[in-house]
């Protein structure tokens, strides 16, 4: 057995012993909930059933600077265009106290030559869970969820970093992390604020596309608050996060990534680090394994310098520089590009509006440039001037 089986085999064991132990715990928390009178002066938790509806668009303006294209008529263009790149809606409710649920399609542009809506923007399920809830017995915050839902890390900062409407963030723009899967996942929180872990079994394939193995992903993540208390350092955040998975027997896709991330009024900023393996296949061709393992490394830095005014409004600054070597390309004959290294600079200004309820909206400008050194073949520097929309309700 490698040692990948044996890593899986052994998270795959405790998570079975957390389920039983959640089971357990439910099953002598209703006889506790069922023999103790509640404290005096405490509310009971309602349990009328209620639904919100909600929504999310992220619209932009591109103008591709580099590289330059040509037209039918075979003149040099700069490629640029009115995009809509997401546009949810959010169903999300609960039936009783302990039981919730969410519904979220998105929008994406179809791929089906042949047919009437063949290049149409047209919704897929992004989300679909149901969230049994554990406070009554665990720390508050504390629930299992079931369906297609956020994958752990990307739950985890997409509050902190609020700059998605620019792009998806390091791990996802380079193909290693998808934000949503299909999958049965439990989180709970430490006591005294000190952080929160977050495990779960996941497809792997992410939410857009179907299960394709008998081999599950196993997802953990552990959050870690070290100066709770402190009146500066008291939302420095540290996490770490793991993925075990197989393209199929003998073929990891295993992910690891380190985070630290930092809130203030004026400015929050962040680091990840992420190590990763990809065997894209084990299958021989003549009895000779051709699929080498890649692996690959990579960091990424932001920060959002922000003034906040007296009507609720702000102007931020966007800065993020990722530096990525994926570790080559796999084929069925060789290697390719093992040495190759990407790297992306971000910079932008962007105008929150005033927050009315929950209703967030924003103005970016912003420019992305992304160098492919090392690459054969070679890969052209591309450069990306944005106007982006951000409209949250």
């Amino acid at each position: 057995m490698t040692t990948a089986h044996a890593a899986a085999n052994r998270s795959s064991r405790a998570w079975f012993l957390i389920l039983a132990a959640v089971t357990l715990v439910l099953g002598t928390g209703q006889t506790a909930r069922a023999q103790t009178t509640p404290a005096s002066g405490s509310a009971a938790p309602s349990d009328t059933p209620s639904v919100k509806v909600g929504g999310l668009i992220f619209a932009d303006y591109t103008y591709q600077r580099t590289p330059t294209s040509t037209d039918a008529a075979g003149n040099t263009i700069n490629p640029n265009s009115f995009n809509v790149t997401r546009a949810y809606i959010n169903v999300s409710g609960n039936i009783s106290h302990i039981v919730a649920f969410r519904i979220t399609p998105d929008i994406t542009r179809a791929s089906l030559p042949g047919t009437s809506i063949d290049g149409s923007l047209t919704y897929r399920l992004k989300y679909a869970y149901a969230q049994f809830n554990l406070d009554d017995w665990l720390p508050k915050g504390s629930w299992v969820k079931l369906g297609v839902q956020q994958t752990p890390f990307l739950d985890s900062i997409e509050g902190i970093y609020r700059y998605r409407f620019q792009g998806t963030t390091f791990a996802e723009r380079e193909g290693y992390l998808a934000s949503s899967d299909l999958g049965v996942t439990f989180r709970t929180a430490f006591p005294n604020n000190y952080g929160d872990v977050h495990v779960g079994f996941y497809n792997g394939e992410g939410y857009s596309t179907p299960e394709v193995n008998n081999k599950k992903a196993f997802m953990a993540r552990v959050g870690f608050n070290p100066l709770p208390r402190h009146p500066l350092l008291k939302t420095w955040r540290l996490q770490g996060f793991i993925t075990r998975d197989n393209y199929m027997e003998n073929a990891p896709r295993n992910r690891a990534v380190f985070n630290s991330t930092f809130e203030h009024p004026c400015l929050n900023m962040g680091f990840d680090y992420i190590a990763t393996t990809d065997k894209v296949s084990s299958a021989p061709t003549n009895g000779v394994d051709l699929y080498p393992t890649l692996d690959g490394k990579g960091w990424s830095v932001w920060a959002t310098p922000k003034k906040v005014f007296a009507n609720g409004s702000s102007i931020e600054g966007l800065i993020r520089y990722d530096h990525m070597k994926p570790g080559g390309t796999a084929s069925a004959t060789a290697i390719t590009s093992p040495d190759g290294l990407n790297e992306r600079w971000i910079g932008g200004v962007a105008y929150w509006f005033p927050k009315q309820g929950s209703v967030s909206a924003a103005l970016l400008f912003d420019v992305e440039n992304v160098t492919f050194s090392n690459w054969t073949p070679t890969k052209p520097t591309q450069q990306k001037i944005f106007l982006h929309t951000l409209i949250s309700f």
